[in-house]
């Protein structure tokens, strides 16, 4: 702010002391004239007035920051909503077109059922948060709604994967079926959106190893099933095959494994600068040198066995067994990334393979890729059937003599990167973009729409 300029002092003594002088010509006392009184009065006014309002500038009128500036005032106010609303108008217009004007209700459920799972940080950024990044970003998206008469869909917000076991640090989610049981009969006591479509255009998350069956194990998820209560809703799923399987026989959108798009990004700005990718084979994670048969099952079908067997001393892979937190920093130095099933045939490392340019070997027979509408999996990727696992050193290195280079040009496309993964805001184009996509292509499902068009 420029500083008032001040009239200089002097020049207020001078003009009180010319007149003085008049006044007072040949040292003989006169009578005050009319003109002197007035003369008097207005300059004394006029000093005052000029004192009392440089004042009030210099003390009243200093910059506010903005952290303390209050739009008390009803002008203030509405300017500051006219501003908001104009934005949103603008964004709503933006949007208005996109996914045939897909809107979605979420619900505000008892914090027992989200919120308080969050005291531990892990439940956000855990390979299985998808249920907290869709929940979070749907929130603030401009295709929410709150007036559930308005909604295509109705997003149901329990976090059932957040639930930690002390023993192994694992999700443990036996608690599953009962707490998003419960948040549906409360659903149904106090709204009738439930019971109007049997539930067919509510969404839930399943992020975990089988999905909408609810169960860590394959075997024990097959004879569980997907819940009665579920069956005719959405389920939005990690897991997913191309062959029929019981955790699939619920309506079902395959979406990716939760990576932090943040350590992507710390992961890519600290990556060797010359983009240099020493490591020519790489897998970290469980390797049973010898694997115990769990109700008639082996681990990974022994698929990682028979790596680390045939594969550990030969150096062109680098294969680890042991956990390590930074091992994102070994991805972004590797050309190839193995990405074998485990108990479930999905794995985070094919989100993190293609986030950070390694091009990821999927092994994994029958797995259903999320949004393979949107990524182009068979120009990203490999695949090498299970039982081919003893010639992957051949086919990595014909690969490496021949396509590299192509696969590598399409795995840096910055869509399909994007469309991998989750954002506390939708972004265009994200995981959570693609989710709204898939929802809009069942917009047969929701019954506002069929009630529209039945008038």
């Amino acid at each position: 702010m420029l500083e008032q300029k001040r009239a200089p002092k002097s020049r207020g003594f001078y003009v009180r002391m010319k007149i003085l002088h008049n006044n007072n010509k040949h040292g003989r006392p006169q009578e005050k004239s009319p003109l002197y009184t007035y003369c008097k009065w207005v300059l004394w006014l006029s000093l005052t007035l000029y004192f009392l309002s440089s004042y009030l500038i210099s003390n009243h009128n200093k910059p506010t920051s903005l952290s303390k500036t209050h739009f008390s005032s009803l002008a203030s106010r509405a300017l500051f909503e006219s501003a908001i609303n104009n934005t949103t108008t603008t964004t709503l217009l933006k949007t208005q077109g996109l996914f045939n004007g897909l809107k979605v209700f979420v619900y505000d459920l008892p914090s027992k059922y989200n919120a308080d799972w969050l005291s531990n940080d892990r439940c956000r950024t855990h390979l299985f948060a998808s249920e907290v990044a869709i929940h979070r970003a749907l929130l603030t998206s401009d295709f929410l709604t709150v007036d559930p008469y308005q909604a295509d869909f109705f997003f149901v917000p329990v976090y059932v994967s957040c639930n930690f076991s002390t023993v192994n640090g694992f999700p443990a989610i036996g608690h599953a079926r009962t707490l998003i049981a419960s948040a549906v009969q409360l659903i149904k006591t106090q709204y009738p959106f439930w019971d109007r479509a049997q539930g067919s255009d509510h969404v839930f998350v399943a992020s975990h190893d089988f999905g909408s069956c609810f169960h860590t194990m394959e075997n024990v998820a097959i004879a569980d099933g997907v819940p009665d209560f579920l069956k005719k809703s959405i389920v939005l799923q990690t897991f997913g095959v191309k062959h029929k399987h019981p955790c699939q026989e619920v309506e079902n959108v395959v979406i990716p494994p939760y990576v932090s798009p943040e350590s992507v990004r710390t992961t890519l700005a600290n990556a060797p600068a010359n983009g240099r990718r020493d490591i020519f084979a790489f897998f970290r994670g469980k390797m049973e040198v010898h694997p115990k048969n769990v109700s008639g099952r082996y681990y990974s079908k022994r698929v990682r066995t028979e790596i680390w067997r045939k594969y550990n001393g030969d150096r062109r892979f680098y294969l680890q067994r042991r956990r390590f937190a930074g091992y994102q920093s070994e991805i972004v130095r590797s050309l190839f990334c193995l990405c074998p099933l485990g108990w479930a045939p999905w794995s985070p490392r094919l989100v993190e393979s293609v986030a950070l340019g390694c091009v990821p070997v999927i092994i994994a027979d029958g797995i259903r890729l999320p949004f393979d509408d949107a990524v182009p999996w068979a120009e990203i990727s490999l695949t090498v059937a299970e039982r081919d696992v003893g010639k992957l050193g051949n086919i990595l290195e014909h690969v490496a003599a021949t396509n590299l280079s192509v696969i590598q040009k399409n795995m840096w496309d910055p869509r399909v990167r994007r469309a991998l993964l989750f954002h506390d805001g939708i972004q265009e184009g994200d995981a959570t973009w693609q989710v709204l996509s898939a929802l809009a292509n069942k917009l047969a499902r929701s019954y506002r729409r069929a009630s529209v068009s039945s008038e």
